[in-house]
């Protein structure tokens, strides 16, 4: 998921192409697994489910991706790209 913020990688969906200029780095994908673990502790689980990682998925990768000039035009929000790459990996 991490991977397919980044505009350059050959498996990224066209949106990210259209509108992302700097995706977000391997960090991103470490604080991810580090967040989606503890939103299942918080919810008393011992393993991560899915929802965990779509709970932390806008506070971790929302600050990481830098939308382009075309983004910005259209009035696309880091917001609508990380819901849009939600439901692409979904």
């Amino acid at each position: 998921m991490v991977r397919a913020t980044r505009s350059t990688e050959p498996e990224s969906p066209d949106f990210i192409k259209k509108w992302v200029t700097w995706g977000a780095s391997p960090r991103a994908c470490q604080n991810l697994v580090l967040g989606a673990k503890s939103a299942a502790i918080l919810d008393g689980r011992n393993e991560v489910q899915q929802a965990d990682v779509i709970e932390v998925a806008h506070p971790v990768l929302g600050h990481r991706i830098l939308p382009n000039f075309a983004a910005e035009a259209e009035r696309v929000t880091t917001q609508k790209i990380v819901d849009d790459l939600l439901e692409h990996v979904g």
